[in-house]
């Protein structure tokens, strides 16, 4: 038993859009058992573009029903059938959204024409709804309204019924069967080829450009998990519309997972990724000139292009380093940027300072201690590798951070000696730097130091 919907809709995405016109056929496997149609005040105006398209005006909903008010009728056509549709998640997304905004749950099972036809009638150029009319002779008095392409799917479905001659529709309403909750673009086979295992996904468009990257403790679960709902938010119908393929790296360890996927995001700029996009260490501290010729330590926010001395996150931090520098190297917190006002000088009431700020202490000495905790600064940053799990039993990873900047990653066989650190950044390949990259590499660092390798002296 088949419900085969088709609906009309003030935009693409249902949380923040509204239905305008609903049609609903009852098919029973063989034959159409009954029709049910409706126009829908969606509670907001009908865009032109969407007039334009469907010949809906505002004028025509003025006095039709609320879909709060016809939920309950929906909801009892679509009880103990299956949800046919042409393109079944974007249908089915606004339906189960605005029921469930009417306090009725959603049946679960549906069937997407886009991927029977596809099964059923291979090798066609397109499987719109229309381009399957003109094939098999479909005619549509009423594109882009509810009941004709309803209509239309219906006349299809009972054309893909007779010519379904594997069994292709027992087999796409199995329970788990991917044709049940993948984008209609998406091969179910490429779901099926993922591994149980950590590493990194792509999805991507019809061009095959990647448009996401996500990574995995377990690469099959994980990227199952993003179409086992239909959300209703844009993003997520925007995505699934134009996911066509999956590909995907094993890693061997959640670590190396997510350092390769912050990696290949600042590669490849992906559309749907907007999270790591926005990390960075904020403030930076400089080193410059002044018109005295004494250098001027002087934190301040970063700009795209800026190579400070030393990044970090907050001000606190910042104010802190500076102070820990004007103490151990008797700097001047006035030049520092920390002192401010006619006052004396803070530093040089206890004899911190010698006297730069009152020129009682030449430029050039006092530049001397001033590159000596630039120096030191730089010596803190960090040179260490983390040792992680191979890809295979006989294999391990190694990734490596150089004097505070990430310098790249490789895998080895096992049985490699990895005393000669020279020899393994010549096995690695240089990788961009990034900030996030480094925080993930500090954190694993001070987390599990048993994994840690240092540099020979």
């Amino acid at each position: 038993m088949y419900a085969i919907v088709d609906i009309e809709t003030t935009g693409g995405h249902a949380s923040a859009h509204g239905i305008t016109e609903i049609a609903i056929i009852l098919h029973n496997g063989l034959e159409e058992e009954g029709r049910y149609e409706s126009l829908v005040n969606p509670g907001m105006p009908v865009p032109r573009y969407i007039t334009a398209m469907t010949g809906i005006t505002n004028e025509m909903l003025i006095h039709a029903p609320r879909f709060e008010a016809i939920a309950s009728n929906i909801f009892n056509l679509l009880q103990g059938r299956v949800f046919v549709a042409h393109n079944v998640n974007f249908d089915y997304s606004f339906i189960k959204h605005h029921l469930s905004e009417s306090g009725f749950e959603m049946p679960a099972r549906k069937l997407c024409t886009v991927r029977m036809a596809r099964k059923i009638i291979p090798g066609l150029a397109r499987y719109s709804l229309g381009n399957l009319s003109r094939h098999f002779g479909i005619i549509n008095d009423a594109r882009h309204r509810a009941m004709g392409d309803a209509a239309a799917t219906a006349r299809l479905f009972s054309i893909l019924l007779a010519n379904d001659k594997e069994g292709v529709v027992s087999k796409m309403l199995k329970p788990g069967s991917g044709d049940t909750y993948l984008p209609m673009h998406l091969p179910v086979k490429e779901i099926e080829d993922l591994p149980y295992t950590p590493g990194v996904y792509y999805f991507h468009d019809q061009k095959g450009k990647i448009i996401y990257v996500g990574k995995a403790v377990n690469l099959r679960k994980r990227v199952t998990s993003h179409f086992s709902n239909n959300a209703p938010s844009r993003r997520k119908q925007e995505l699934n519309r134009l996911i066509h393929h999956i590909s995907f790296q094993e890693t061997g360890s959640d670590f190396m997972a997510c350092l390769l996927e912050s990696i290949e995001i600042r590669k490849r700029w992906p559309a749907f990724n907007t999270s790591q996009k926005r990390f960075e260490q904020k403030y930076g501290l400089y080193v410059y000139e002044g018109q005295s010729g004494a250098l001027r330590l002087v934190m301040g926010t970063k700009r795209k292009g800026d190579r400070p001395v030393y990044s970090f996150g907050l001000v606190v931090e910042g104010q802190a380093l500076l102070r820990q520098l004007i103490q151990a190297y008797q700097l001047c917190p006035r030049l520092c940027f920390l002192q401010s006002g006619e006052g004396p000088c803070e530093a040089r009431t206890n004899g911190q300072c010698l006297g730069i700020c009152e020129g009682k202490e030449s430029p050039d000495d006092y530049n001397r201690r001033v590159l000596e905790a630039v120096d030191w600064l730089r010596q803190r940053l960090p040179s260490f590798a983390v040792l992680e799990k191979g890809r295979s039993s006989g294999e391990r990873c190694i990734a490596l951070m150089e004097k505070g900047s990430f310098y790249g990653f490789a895998y080895l066989d096992s049985r490699e000696a990895l005393d000669n650190w020279q020899q393994l950044k010549e096995r690695m390949e240089p990788l961009p730097d990034n900030e996030f990259v480094r925080s993930l590499m500090i954190r694993e660092a001070s987390r599990y130091p048993e994994k840690i390798l240092k540099p020979q002296p």
